[in-house]
Parts: structure tokens; sequence; C-alpha cells
């Protein structure tokens, strides 16, 4: 009979909350460690697409002899400009992409400091500057 009774038994309430604290303390020991590492993923997605871009827009250039304008931008990688007599893409293999926050990338031509074109995202938070996730991604 006191067999039977100790089988039947359950968990005591002191015996749940001391496992949910348990669970709560590794969540919060593991949580912030596994969300800077989507912060990151997210960086390093943000960078390998912008260097698909880059390439795409050299061979855009190969073809055409100059870079998109700012005004015709990353879609002229996609669709013919209207005033291009020697485009030969799609230069994309599939559709043109958002960055990994869901906003279009920005595509700037003449780029500051020189450079022939700039190519970026702003990051978590959409505006310029930042640091950590909320920091801007350039090619």
């Amino acid at each position: 009979m006191k067999h039977q009774r100790l089988l039947a038994r359950g968990f005591t309430l002191l015996e749940l909350l001391v496992v949910i604290l348990i669970i709560a303390m590794l969540a919060g020991y593991v949580g912030p460690r596994l969300f800077g590492k989507v912060g990151e993923a997210r960086a390093k997605t943000a960078a390998g697409q912008m260097k698909a871009l880059a390439d795409a827009l050299d061979q855009y250039r190969l073809d055409t002899g100059s870079y998109p304008t700012t005004e015709q931008g990353l879609k002229s990688l996609m669709e013919k400009p209207a005033d291009s007599t020697k485009w030969n893409g799609p230069y994309l293999a599939k559709a043109l992409p958002n960055d990994p926050w869901d906003r279009p990338y920005v595509y700037r031509r003449p780029g500051e400091n020189g450079r022939e074109y700039d190519l970026l995202t702003f990051g978590a938070d959409g505006k310029q500057g930042g640091t950590g996730e909320d920091a801007d991604v350039a090619h």
C-alpha cells in the first residue's frame, strides 16, 4: 500500500518553482548570447548580398560602359533602362533582394569619398550611423 501511494504522488509546488527558476536562469544566460548571434548573422547576410549586387553592378558596367545612375537604381540590374542600348541583363539570377531587415538597399552614384557608387543598408534601426546591430553595413 505504501508503495502505491509513493508512485501516485506528483510534484509539489516547491519542486515546480525550483524547475521554473532553473529554466528562467538558463534563458537569462543563453538568450542574450543567442540574440547577439542573430544580429551578426543579419550583418553577414547583408554583406553577402551586397557582394552579389556589386558583382552584378560590375557586369552591368562592363556591358553598358557605366554604372547605373541613382535614378535608375538597382532595378536596372533586372529591367532594361529606357536610355540603354547595350544592356545585356538581367544581371541577377533571382529578384532584387531587400536587406535582412526587409528594406531596400541604398544605392547612390556617384558615391562619397571618390567612390564610383555607394551600396549600403542602414541596419536594424533603418537610420544612417549607429553601432552594434543598428550599425550600417556598406560594400
